[in-house]
C-alpha cells in the first residue's frame, strides 16, 4: 500500500491560505484516483517541534526512539511526500526547517562514506506546493527565490530526486477576483497533476 505524508507548514486556516487550499485540493484529487493510498496529514504548527539546541540535537541523534527521533522514524516509513509551505521572505517558513532538522540524521536519511554524503531514501518522490506573492520562478526573481531550492537540495541529499514543484505565483499583484479565477485554473492543474505523482 503507498504511504503518503502530507506536511503542512502554515499557520494560517485553509480558507485563507492559496498554498493550503492548493494542497487540499491535490491530496483530495490524489485520494479520489488513489483509494488504496494510505495518507497522514501533519500540521507542523500543532506539533511540539522547538529549534534544536545542546540537549535535543543530542537526543535527536540517539540511537534509540524517543519522542524527538518520532519524526525521522516516521519519516523515512512513506514513500511520498507532500509539503505545502508558502514563501517566507525568500525562503520557507521556521517551523519546517525546524522539522527538517529533526529528519536529516546521519545513520538513518543519509549516511557518510569515503567518497561523501549518501542519501538513503531513495525511490521515493516529493511534491512542493507554494504560493509567492511575486514572480520567482523565471526572470529576475528567480535568482532570490530560496525556499524550494532548499528543499529540493536537503531532500536530494536524503535521496530524494524525485522533487516537483507547484507554485501559485503573484498572488499579491493581481486582484481577489482575478486571483479567483487564477485559483480554479491551479485546481485544475492540481487534478492533472495527481496523474504523475
Amino acid at each position: 500500500m503507498e504511504k503518503i505524508l502530507y506536511i503542512k507548514a502554515n499557520f494560517k486556516e485553509e480558507n485563507d491560505s492559496y498554498s493550503l487550499k492548493l494542497g487540499r485540493k491535490f491530496i483530495e484529487d490524489y485520494k479520489v484516483k488513489n483509494p488504496n493510498a494510505h495518507v497522514k496529514e501533519i500540521d507542523l504548527y500543532q506539533e511540539d517541534l522547538a529549534h534544536l539546541d545542546h540537549e535535543r540535537i543530542g537526543i535527536v541523534f540517539s540511537p534509540e526512539s524517543n519522542e524527538l527521533t518520532k519524526y525521522v522514524e516516521e519519516f523515512m516509513e512513506y514513500d511520498k511526500y507532500v509539503i505545502v509551505a508558502p514563501m517566507w521572505n525568500l525562503s520557507i517558513p521556521s517551523i519546517l526547517k525546524t522539522y527538517i532538522d529533526h529528519i536529516v540524521v546521519a545513520g538513518k536519511t543519509f549516511k557518510y562514506t569515503e567518497e561523501g554524503p549518501v542519501g538513503l531514501l531513495e525511490n521515493k518522490k516529493a511534491l512542493h506546493i507554494t504560493a509567492r506573492g511575486g514572480l520567482y520562478s523565471e526572470g529576475p526573481g528567480a535568482d532570490f527565490e530560496m525556499g524550494d531550492r532548499y528543499l529540493r537540495t536537503i531532500l536530494g541529499f536524503m535521496g530524494i530526486q524525485d522533487f516537483n514543484t507547484f507554485a501559485f505565483e503573484q498572488t499579491g499583484v493581481f486582484s481577489p477576483e482575478q486571483l479567483n479565477e487564477m485559483l480554479e485554473k491551479k485546481y485544475k492543474e492540481a487534478k492533472k497533476l495527481t496523474e504523475e505523482f
